[in-house]
């Protein structure tokens, strides 16, 4: 998902994206996303003031693993451009993309629920699918955003064991993904 934070002088469009995981709960039709981001997030923030923000699908593990701990940027290894019918960008090596527009917010819960209307929708590109090393870096990265929950020695026994996925299956980037979330959990923020 990426949203855009505050304008302030001289900052860019890609200086202002927000680039998030989110899973969203979405209608049959894919007209209507729900997305349940903490009030904490900066997606949620962008979200609140700007009422607009672009969903993306995409087989990037890398990308994923990068948005997940908060290491991904716009440039030339994620290059992006403006968004066509709402005020945001597009990650233009995504598969598809929705752009969409909030229609309800409700956050009176740590965990709000905001309803958004798609305004348009565009395929870029085949979806290739998660191999078993993609899978892996998708389970890792989601263990690195828990490590407050548990400990970072029980996110690092399950660390080893998805490694052995990757190195078995994974291309460049899969292998990538794992060595930027060992780090993360090993040497970053993850209190």
């Amino acid at each position: 998902m990426t949203t855009l934070g505050p304008e302030s002088s001289g900052t860019s469009l890609a200086q202002r994206v927000n680039i998030a995981p989110m899973g969203p709960i979405v209608d049959t039709d894919m007209t209507q996303f729900v997305l349940r981001p903490f009030r904490t997030s900066t997606t949620y923030r962008n979200l609140d003031r700007t009422r607009e923000g672009v969903f993306h699908v995409t087989d990037d593990a890398l990308l994923i693993a990068q948005a997940a701990v908060g290491r991904v940027t716009p440039d030339d290894h994620t290059p992006v451009r403006s968004a066509g019918r709402v005020s945001g960008l597009v990650l233009t090596d995504a598969c598809r993309y929705y752009e969409l527009k909030v229609v309800e917010l409700d956050d009176r819960a740590q965990r709000t629920t905001i309803r958004a209307h798609v305004v348009t929708s565009v395929r870029l590109r085949d979806f290739f699918g998660f191999n078993r090393a993609r899978h892996a870096v998708l389970e890792a990265a989601i263990l690195a955003t828990r490590v407050h929950l548990t400990t970072v020695a029980s996110v690092l026994k399950e660390f080893d064991r998805l490694a052995v996925v990757v190195d078995k299956t994974g291309a460049q980037r899969e292998h990538q993904a794992m060595a930027l979330l060992y780090d993360f959990i090993e040497h970053g923020d993850t209190t």
